[in-house]
């Protein structure tokens, strides 16, 4: 398949910072004519799974809708089928959502409608317009037709209504197996749209219980009855959804005209896409349930839940839901966009700290022993208010080991043999000489250091091209370090034969012992920082006091641009 790669859609008047699209142009309208004289939106979740980004702007269409004009939102769980339904999922769903910062009027869900719905079905069967079909899901379905060939009618279309109501009653009362028969509208089998042909609106389960209404029901509506039908039971004036809905708009429109209730307007826009990323619930489940990560939660997830647990802010999503826009073509977006998103708003407050993610031993051969100094580091350069703190200084430190080559490459100006640069908000250093291991592995890096440079300016005016982090071995804190890169290699991961399961990243994950400073030696789970120099990274809840563990959010740069730039 083609796609468009959406950088960024901006959405916004030159005449006022208001959002501009094809959905607030309907709505207005409504409003302006008089088709509606309020705004009533909902969020229709299945509790079948984790919220992930692509249902974050549908959620955020439905919310903002409702919130600019004045209307209200209903958080309606569509709790339809048993077999997959948990609690713990509508917990978590309504935990996400207000992690959003998304706010609803109050919570319902189709189970509290399965009565009326029940009766509205009996409507349908007394005009004539629903049956009873005994045939098997296999028959319904090869018996439904093509796009270019007709449907067949069933052998048990034409029962009698008395007969039809007989049946129905009897299924709901669990006197039949489960597949042995359903409930179908009766519309046309021949109709171009399939949707139209005759679709099933009950079918039975008598196991495993509902989550909320136990074994009170033995039949269950389809969500193609369920939903339109709720929307109109609740007043709901604009049924947003994603474009995959558009061929059963007709069938939404024809239930309620045939029942004679409450019409809302389904308007379909562009489900959100990303490259990097797969969105289908059913191949995230087998990513977890396959071992390929660990966990809903696993921070290389698009769940809501793992970019929490990552360090994304509920902010930085609003932002790139905002940028992506709404549309009605197919598009993907770059899931550089997303973490761009997230670089900007962490970067505005994010306290500073240091931190050597693969150390390398530095001693200072003149520096006394026993001396520790305090050296004054900035918390946060963006932000005047957040202020200062001190850093201890000593003997020996830990730098990173990229920070230092025994034969530089060209343009190289870090530290080297002969080579001085600074040490951030401490002193100039200058490498004399190394100690390696038996295998000829650089262990120890031997430098002087200039006590006229503290504060890293010198008095004679020298410069230096490299300033470098560091922390004090004597004070530093040690730190699981983990290194979370995109699940997949290949932009479309669904490209090619091999499918999404052949394009994981064997390096999305690396996990290193590194150092930090004693600040960060019991941060509070979720509490987010920039490691100077190295990226934004996010505590997580396998952190315990004195055993801190961060996880990488998003790298101070776009690596990835380059690496595609380069192939």
């Amino acid at each position: 398949m083609k796609f468009h790669i959406c950088k960024e859609d901006t959405l916004m008047s030159p005449e006022e910072s208001k959002p501009i699209d094809f959905i607030r142009e309907a709505v207005a309208e409504d409003l302006r004519t008089g088709r509606f004289n309020y705004v009533r939106t909902r969020l229709p979740p299945e509790p079948n799974g984790y919220l992930h980004i692509g249902h974050v702007k549908a959620f955020m269409i439905d919310y903002l809708i409702a919130k600019e004009n004045n209307g209200e939102l209903i958080l309606r769980f569509d709790d339809t089928n048993p077999t997959k339904e948990e609690t713990e999922f509508v917990e978590a769903i309504e935990e996400d959502a207000r992690w959003l910062g998304i706010q609803w009027v109050k919570v319902t869900y189709a189970s509290d409608y399965f009565g009326l719905l029940y009766e509205w079905a009996v409507q349908l069967v007394k005009k004539g317009l629903a049956y009873v079909d005994d045939q098997s899901p296999d028959e319904v379905s090869a018996n439904r037709g093509t796009l270019t060939e007709p449907g067949k009618e069933s052998p048990f279309r034409k029962r009698s209504v008395e007969e039809n109501l007989d049946l129905l009653e009897r299924m709901k009362n669990g006197e039949f197996p489960d597949g042995s028969r359903v409930l179908r509208a009766k519309i046309d089998m021949a109709h171009p749209n399939i949707n139209m042909r005759d679709p099933v609106m009950y079918r039975i389960i008598h196991e495993p219980p509902h989550h909320r209404t136990g074994s009170t029901w033995k039949i269950y509506p389809m969500y193609d009855w369920a939903h339109g039908q709720n929307d109109s039971m609740e007043g709901i004036t604009h049924s947003l959804c994603s474009l995959e809905y558009e061929n059963h708009r007709p069938l939404y429109e024809w239930f309620p005209e045939q029942l004679g209730v409450w019409k809302p307007r389904q308007i379909e826009f562009a489900r959100l896409n990303m490259t990097y990323t797969v969105m289908s619930k059913r191949k995230l489940r087998r990513l977890v349930e396959q071992g390929y990560v660990k966990g809903w939660d696993d921070p290389r997830m698009p769940t809501l839940r793992a970019m929490r647990r990552r360090g994304y802010t509920a902010d930085a999503i609003h932002d790139f839901i905002r940028r992506v826009g709404v549309a009605k073509n197919y598009s993907i977006s770059d899931v550089s966009l997303l973490e761009a998103c997230v670089r900007d708003d962490l970067n505005k407050h994010t306290l500073r700290r240091m931190a050597v993610l693969r150390p390398l031993k530095v001693i200072l051969d003149n520096y006394p022993d026993a001396q520790v100094e305090e050296m004054e580091a900035v918390n946060n350069p963006e932000d005047a208010n957040a202020g200062t703190r001190k850093l201890p200084f000593s003997k020996v430190l830990y730098i990173e080991q990229d920070d230092f080559r025994e034969t530089p490459p060209p343009k190289y100006y870090r530290l080297f043999p002969g080579n001085e640069v600074r040490l951030r908000y401490a002193y100039l250093i200058k490498c004399t000489h190394v100690v390696k291991n038996d295998k000829g592995e650089v262990v120890e890096v031997h430098c002087t250091y200039d006590p006229a440079t503290r504060g890293g300016d010198a008095p004679d005016g020298r410069k230096v091209k490299s300033t470098i982090h560091w922390v004090s071995a004597r004070h530093a804190v040690q730190a699981e370090i983990r290194l979370y890169d995109r699940l997949f290699t290949k932009e479309n991961p669904e490209e090619g034969e091999e499918g999404f399961l052949g394009c994981l990243n064997p390096d999305s994950l690396k996990v290193l012992t590194g150092y930090v400073e004693p600040l960060l030696a019991s941060p509070q789970v979720g509490d987010r920082f920039q490691f100077e120099r190295q990226g934004y990274f996010c505590v997580d809840s396998d952190a315990t006091p004195g055993k801190p563990v961060f996880n990488l959010t998003v790298s101070l740069k776009d690596t990835w641009a380059k690496i595609e730039k380069k192939q």
